[in-house]
């Protein structure tokens, strides 16, 4: 049970301070010591009231054109995801996106000390925050994984407030629906809601804690935790999914020698 506090603790405080990356941080930290059939639904328990706890906060901050697009994305990305993953592994799909996602975390970095240094905000073209929103709505709906979300609105919004509110709004509708599939589909233990329940006053703790000390930091240093916590998810990502390199790796060698 230490390891699950120690985990509840970490994301939900980051949660708390950044709006997002509390999935990879819990999974990250437990995938070593338990199951992901007790993990995942879980940390859905944990992360819903969350959502909906920092949206109501920042809930004056939501930009419709930005959480209604991205919100139908990631239901979207869910019906492909399905057909998808039967015919790949996900392992090296993870791994994929994890580059992706220390790419752009990277960029979002050199972007911002380029604009500080030449004082003109630089924008994207709508084709790669389409591209960026379409991929990101899939990997949140296939592995409720937000990091590369989080990279899409970090692009489209103008603080750290705003960033908070549209990317709960999302995190709480894909919430909603990964809820009904788990209800309906018997993911959801009885072994799983207790451990959920036994978490409940660490996550609210440590979340409360997370957006208390948001207020006293500076927004371009807020913004900057933002972009450390993508390239970390990113590793993160990579490194659960050293399996499926090492699968990989062997599967080449093996047809080079034959």
């Amino acid at each position: 049970m230490f390891w699950w506090i120690v985990a509840a603790a970490a994301a939900y405080f980051v949660k708390g301070l950044c709006g997002f990356a509390n999935t990879l941080v819990f999974t990250s930290i437990l995938s070593f010591t338990s199951d992901n059939v007790n993990i995942t639904p879980t940390e859905i328990f944990l992360s819903y009231p969350t959502n909906f706890i920092v949206l109501f906060k920042e809930r004056k901050n939501i930009k419709l054109k930005v959480f209604l697009p991205l919100s139908a994305l990631v239901l979207l990305g869910c019906i492909p995801g399905i057909f998808f993953l039967k015919n790949a592994n996900s392992g090296i799909v993870k791994v994929l996106f994890g580059l992706i996602i220390i790419y752009i975390g990277l960029e979002m970095l050199f972007r911002d000390i380029r604009e500080a240094r030449t004082k003109k905000k630089s924008k994207a073209s709508k084709f790669t925050l389409l591209t960026i929103g379409l991929v990101s709505g899939i990997l949140c709906g296939i592995y409720g994984i937000g990091a590369l979300l989080g990279a899409y609105i970090g692009r489209v919004t103008n603080n750290i407030h705003e960033f908070k509110a549209n990317i709960c709004a999302v995190f709480f509708v894909e919430g909603t629906f990964r809820i009904i599939v788990y209800a309906f589909s018997g993911i959801f233990t009885i072994e799983s809601l207790k451990i959920g329940l036994m978490l409940v006053p660490v996550m609210l703790i440590f979340l409360f804690l997370g957006l208390w000390s948001g207020k006293f930091i500076n927004e371009k240093i807020a913004k900057k935790i933002v972009i450390i916590m993508l390239v970390l998810s990113g590793v993160a990502l990579i490194i659960n999914s050293r399996d499926s390199i090492y699968e990989l790796y062997n599967n080449v060698m093996s047809y080079i020698k034959a």
